[in-house]
């Protein structure tokens, strides 16, 4: 018998994810907002449900399985919540914000299978339950999904996501190739996050604002916002990978480690080992434990990591890709809707605190 779809976690509201008190959205006008993009996530999720049932029953197991097993959805607010700089939710917005949580919904899928993970939101992965066959499948049936819903919105909108898919493949192939000789692994990270994990931040921002017939100068401001704060994001998470703190990710401290994924404290440790002895020997002990597999040894390491300057370093980078996603927020109308985005920014790299 196939295991049991994980009961769905209802995702908060809009106030208590970003923590938007009543100090922040004090006016009728935020409320409203608030409560329109607090509205349209229940839409969303209702909507989610629907595209992600079929009538073949393993399909219908496999396709809903990460989904209810939680997630914030930030992707499908940031769409309701950039369509409040035009004409504000609508059925298009709606289709639009259900496609961009489908699509990285199927990316989950393919990621945990090509980076080995055991878990995700807290449950075993897919391709634990199943087999890598029957996860990339999965995946495979959810971007179809997806497209079919983009296809219902027009040319524009199938562009879009290709675009945005295309850059998604791309930072996956470049962080499995790994850099070219001669060019600078920290640089080559950065270019593979802006692809793998900005670009479908980006387009959901973008998705906003074209179906909400909003001014077409804000499309650059918010895909720009979307690049920069999903850098930030992972490099947070990169920082959270190390935690022992295992609530916050659902995985064991230094996952991305154990499984060979780079990141980016240790980029920076295996720069400064070439000067510092110090730095150097912890790289080693980290080496063979990638190397080797778990061992007391190896968890002692990384708990040195994630004390070491370079994971200080990398928290640092982490608020400034966050300010200048702010920055490029300098377009937009001052109201409810550039008030949540900053906060939303704030938000990405305090979950580090």
């Amino acid at each position: 018998m196939s295991p049991a779809v994980p009961i769905a976690r209802r995702s908060k509201s809009l106030s208590a994810q970003f923590g938007l008190t009543e100090r922040i959205f004090a006016s009728s006008e935020d409320r409203a907002t608030a409560a329109s993009v607090e509205a349209g996530l229940e839409l969303v999720e209702e909507g989610l449900l629907r595209e992600l049932s079929f009538s073949d029953s393993m399909a219908d197991v496999t396709s809903r399985y990460l989904m209810s097993a939680g997630g914030k959805r930030v992707r499908p607010m940031l769409t309701l919540l950039t369509a409040h700089l035009g004409s504000g939710v609508n059925p298009k917005v709606l289709r639009a914000a259900e496609a961009i949580e489908i699509t990285h919904l199927a990316s989950l899928y393919h990621d945990d299978v090509m980076d080995e993970a055991e878990k995700r939101r807290g449950v075993p992965s897919a391709q634990t339950v199943w087999g890598n066959s029957v996860a990339i499948l999965t995946g495979d049936l959810l971007f179809a999904r997806a497209s079919k819903l983009i296809a219902s919105l027009g040319e524009r909108a199938i562009i879009l996501q290709a675009e945005t898919f295309e850059r998604l493949v791309l930072g996956q192939l470049n962080e499995t190739a790994g850099p070219d000789e001669g060019e600078d692994h920290i640089e080559h990270y950065i270019d593979v996050l802006r692809n793998k994990t900005g670009s479908l931040i980006a387009a959901a921002g973008q998705m906003g604002v074209v179906f909400s017939d909003a001014a077409p100068e804000y499309e650059t401001a918010v895909m720009h916002f979307g690049e920069r704060i999903g850098v930030a994001f992972q490099l947070v998470d990169d920082v959270l990978d190390l935690s022992p703190r295992s609530d916050e990710t659902g995985k064991l401290a230094g996952t991305d480690l154990r499984a060979g994924v780079p990141t980016l404290p240790l980029l920076h440790l295996r720069r400064r080992a070439e000067t510092d002895s110090e730095s150097a020997d912890l790289l080693a002990r980290l080496d063979r434990g990638i190397e080797s597999g778990d061992s007391p040894e190896f968890t002692a390491a990384i708990e040195e990591l994630r004390r070491h300057q370079v994971t200080a370093d990398t928290l640092a980078e982490a608020h400034r890709w966050a300010r200048e996603a702010v920055e490029a927020l300098a377009p937009l109308p001052n109201g409810s809707v550039k008030k949540a985005l900053v906060r939303f920014a704030d938000v990405m790299v305090e979950r580090s605190s």
